[in-house]
């Protein structure tokens, strides 16, 4: 990133194009309060606080109708709104769409499909999350003092792994491991993690058996920050990981966007600041978590940090 690069503004770049299997339904869209927001709403109010002045959405095409009508047109009264579409097909020469195929490609690909409206430093957050308010100052703090040099500067935010788990089965979490500068070293994907009555656990087994791990660990809720850099070591990877994957898992492998952060980590071309938040996540990981998160966020009306109209 030279130094014109380094003015420009971040975009807040939100993943929505998931099929939200484990909850049912386009949960991107579900209200979550009796005004009718979506948990969308409450990361572009924050985002916008913090300084963001452009989002883009990454969603299906056949939900743009949906996203128009629910969010983008309202939101675009006050900001700039770009969308790009997460597709199947859009893939390297050389590669076709498996027979059977209809699972997304991951969350690597999804950025990759923003490459013609991503201009310089960004945010990517998931839709179907509470991220905080102080999580959105604290990658656009980033973001904007920030540049790359002869190394690409990214940043992740560090959530404490006991404010993002659910009272209503597992979840998949990535732990972080950092060194002595805050820097990221790997993330240890868990996709199995459950409260217990001491604390936290992870298992590798369906549940067979179960693992503690500190409820104090920090682990990554994809919220990025990334320079523009990201998108071309996106599009450079994504035929070798094709190529290595689809042969034994055509229906189901996906490319991560963990994945190719690490990958990056391991070759020593970037550096991943961990800003460490107490902000609390909220989720809708299973439909049993609405009501959660709706007296949450109905608290925190009440305590003036959201107005009832944004």
């Amino acid at each position: 990133m030279n130094k014109h690069e380094e003015t420009k503004a971040p975009v807040l770049v939100i993943m929505a194009a998931g099929m939200g299997s484990r909850y049912g339904g386009m949960k991107q869209i579900d209200p979550v309060d009796e005004e009718g927001h979506i948990l969308m709403d409450y990361s572009i109010y924050d985002a916008k606080q913090a300084g963001c002045e452009e989002v883009v959405f990454l969603i299906k095409r056949e939900n743009e109708a949906d996203f128009r009508e629910r969010i983008g047109d309202r939101i675009a009264e006050s900001m700039r709104v770009a969308y790009a579409f997460q597709e199947l097909t859009d893939l390297p020469g050389g590669f076709s769409v498996p027979e059977g195929r209809i699972k997304p490609w991951g969350t690597g690909h999804a950025v990759l499909a923003a490459r013609n409206v991503i201009h310089g430093p960004f945010a990517v957050i998931n839709a179907d999350d509470y991220y905080g308010r102080e999580s959105f100052s604290l990658i656009y703090r980033f973001l904007t003092q920030t540049a790359d040099d002869a190394l690409y500067r990214f940043a992740m935010v560090g959530y404490t792994l006991k404010k993002t788990v659910t009272e209503n089965g597992h979840v998949a979490r990535g732990i972080c491991h950092v060194d002595e500068n805050g820097c990221l070293t790997d993330i240890t994907e868990r996709t199995m993690i459950r409260k217990t009555p001491d604390g936290t656990a992870w298992s590798e087994d369906e549940g067979k058996t179960w693992h503690d791990v500190s409820p104090e660990s920090l682990v990554s809720m994809n919220m990025w920050g990334f320079s523009e850099a990201m998108i071309p070591e996106l599009e450079a990877r994504f035929g070798a990981f094709l190529q290595k994957n689809l042969p034994a898992n055509p229906l189901k492998c996906e490319y991560f966007l963990p994945f190719v952060v690490d990958e990056l980590l391991q070759e020593g071309k970037a550096v991943v600041k961990v800003l460490p938040t107490q902000d609390t996540w909220y989720g809708m990981t299973y439909k049993e978590d609405k009501q959660a998160v709706t007296a949450a966020l109905s608290s925190m009306k009440a305590k003036g940090m959201y107005p009832a109209a944004f």
